[in-house]
């Protein structure tokens, strides 16, 4: 599959519905997935794992692509993350609040998979926006 459709398909069925079973089909089996609200993940189970993590504590999670730059077999996405804060998160009880926040994502595609993808969010504005309606801020 070429990339411009991977990076789609992966937002829009893997986060944006969410689907973690899609994985197999746009990731290669030893992927490695580094988010940047935590550790890195190895492979499908990872990844999955860090889906239903953020999605469980973030209701109606979404992502949006606000650009996407393809070349050759790698890709680079400029990043809008929101949802409702409904489960434990970052070290915050659930707040109701609606979150939102930038992002960028990389990446790395090999065979029509995507090999490896590092996520950069802004933390700190996250962090902020969570303290603030935990009431520490």
């Amino acid at each position: 599959m070429e990339p411009r459709r991977l990076v789609s398909r992966f937002y829009d069925e893997v986060w944006n519905r969410p689907d973690p079973s899609v994985i197999p089909q746009l990731f290669h089996p030893d992927c490695v997935f580094r988010g940047s609200l935590g550790a890195e993940r190895r492979g499908h189970d990872g990844l999955a794992d860090y889906v239903r993590e953020v999605t469980g504590a973030l209701s109606g999670y979404r992502c949006e692509i606000e650009a996407l730059v393809v070349e050759g077999e790698r890709a680079f996405a400029r990043m809008r993350f929101e949802g409702r804060h409904t489960g434990a998160f970052m070290g915050f009880a659930p707040t109701g609040a609606e979150l939102a926040w930038a992002g960028a994502a990389l990446f790395d595609i090999e065979d029509g998979l995507i090999r490896s993808l590092w996520v950069l969010g802004d933390l700190a504005g996250l962090t902020a926006q969570l303290e603030r309606q935990a009431g520490g801020g």
